[in-house]
Formats: C-alpha cells, sequence, structure tokens
C-alpha cells in the first residue's frame, strides 16, 4: 500500500521545525507507531529560512551522532519533509567491513532524494533503524544504486553507491516516502539487539538464515 501525504501544510511544517529549534536539548527520535513515519513527506521547495535549514541540518547531525546512527531523516523528528543526513565514520572489523562493503561515508545531506538500482546484484545483511528501538532484521537491497537529491544550496545532484554506502542511502530515502526497512525485511530473521549480539554477529547471515529459516538457497 502506498503512503499517504502528509497532511501538513508548510506553515505547519515551518511552525514544527522552528518549536523543535527553540528547545533546550536534543528533540527525541519518535518510534514506530507515530504516523510521520508512515505519510510520504513533503518535498523541500523552500518551506523554511536558510538559517531554519541549516540550524535543522545541524540538529540532525547532532541527534544522529548522539543515537548514535549512521543515517537520520527529518520525518524520525516529527518533521514531514524530504530531508535526510547521513555519516558512517565508524571502526569496523576488517573482515565485517570487507564482506559488507562498508566504507566511510562522509557528511551527506539528502534534499528530495530518489534511487534507482545498477545492475541486478542484490546483498542481504542485518539493518536497524533508530525508530525500531531494539530490533534488526535482514534486509535484501539493491547493491548499486544510483541517487538523485538536492543540496542545501539548491545544487541538482547524482551519485552512485555501493555496498553499505547504498545501503544507508535506500534506507533513508525510504523513510522520506513512509517506508521503514521491516517492509522489506525477511521477518523470520528479525531479532531483538540483545539476540543478535548473542548470536547474529558473524561478518554475514548464513548461520542466521539456516538457524532461523529464512531466504533459502
Amino acid at each position: 500500500m502506498a503512503s499517504v501525504p502528509t497532511p501538513s501544510s508548510p506553515a505547519e511544517i515551518q511552525e514544527t521545525v522552528q518549536s523543535i529549534l527553540a528547545a533546550e536539548g536534543l528533540p527525541p527520535i519518535v518510534q514506530v507507531g507515530h504516523p510521520a513515519l508512515r505519510q510520504s513527506a513533503a518535498r523541500y521547495d523552500g518551506q523554511l529560512t536558510d538559517e531554519e535549514l541549516a540550524g535543522l541540518i545541524d540538529l540532525m547531525r547532532r541527534v544522529m551522532h548522539n543515537a548514535p546512527g549512521v543515517g537520520l531523516a527529518a520525518p524520525q523528528l516529527g518533521i514531514p519533509l524530504q530531508i535526510a543526513v547521513a555519516e558512517d565514520a565508524f571502526d569496523v572489523e576488517p573482515d565485517v567491513a570487507g564482506l559488507r562493503e562498508r566504507a566511510p561515508l562522509d557528511f551527506l545531506v539528502l534534499l528530495n532524494p530518489s534511487y534507482i538500482a545498477i545492475g541486478a546484484g542484490r546483498a542481504a545483511f542485518y539493518e536497524g533503524c533508530l525508530s525500531l528501538n531494539g530490533l534488526q532484521a535482514v534486509v535484501s537491497r539493491p547493491d548499486r544504486v544510483q541517487l538523485t537529491y538536492t543540496t542545501p544550496d539548491g545544487a541538482a545532484m547524482q551519485a552512485e553507491y555501493a555496498g553499505w554506502q547504498a545501503r544507508i542511502v535506500q534506507h533513508e530515502t525510504d523513510h522520506l516516502h513512509g517506508t521503514l526497512y521491516v517492509d522489506k525485511a525477511e521477518l523470520r530473521s528479525l531479532t531483538t539487539n540483545e539476540e543478535y549480539g548473542l548470536r547474529w554477529m558473524a561478518p554475514d547471515i548464513s548461520r542466521a538464515r539456516q538457524e532461523l529459516g529464512f531466504l533459502p538457497d
């Protein structure tokens, strides 16, 4: 089922951003069940002043780092705008990084992003979300994508991403259209963070696939 568009007007969106920016401390990340996570966010077309946009991007980056996570979409703060940030600077074991094609991702700001798969290759790994605290599941995604987006200064951009970087930009772009990773997940793989840490932290998903019974060969 396609997500319904946000009912929020430009004025209401701006008021929400102003309220969040004026508050003390970092705002909470909204959790599944919040309507902003299940609606298509409004395309960004100048609903905010330049100062408000810069302030929101800075705030989103700080919330992402504090979580900690590798991406955050504006709807995760209850803001129905097509804005997302991403950055992956975590130290990862070499065997994990190699198998998952996980390379550092410099800080990235995405306005109105969309993606298309490049080729037919896919990769399946465990994935989590800051708006579904305590859970992870295996998601099969295209392993290479072409991302189209706008920068905060209005420049139109296209870039190709592969491996874990491709996973990150797909995950965040999906958020802006009301899609959560569990919508695409192998639900038999669903696990708590505790069980994941105890059993399924191998570089690949082969053992989890066999013992939990998903994605058969």
